[in-house]
């Protein structure tokens, strides 16, 4: 797998707190959601290969060493849904609403104001 993201692999992605990281993935997990349920094979598994990149870096970032059972846990749910039997039961559905509050606390932070 090539690195997708650059800039952020170089170092840029430990500047992002917890929540801002999961909001990226979130995004790309989105992306593969519609680009798989658009019937576009090819292009949901470059979102997949986008999220898994991205949180494979917040993983390796070090100030989330205490949340790595979990962190590890998405990966492999993620990867049972998109790639697995699914043996976890997971949805579309409940793959947005889990990412769903990392978007919209990412969004008001980056509002004028807003500090979630």
């Amino acid at each position: 797998m090539s690195v997708q993201h650059r800039e952020l692999a170089a170092g840029r992605w430990r500047s992002f707190s917890l929540m801002e990281q999961l909001a990226n993935v979130g995004s790309e997990v989105e992306r593969a959601l519609n680009w798989r349920n658009r019937n576009n094979a090819e292009y949901s598994r470059l979102a997949v290969d986008r999220f898994l990149e991205l949180l494979d870096l917040t993983i390796a970032d070090p100030k989330h060493r205490g949340r790595l059972r979990e962190l590890t846990r998405l990966r492999e749910a993620l990867l049972d849904y998109f790639m697995g039997d699914n043996q976890f039961g997971s949805t579309d559905k409940s793959w947005r609403a889990y990412f769903y509050g990392f978007g919209y606390a990412a969004a008001m932070k980056r509002r004028p104001g807003g500090n979630p």
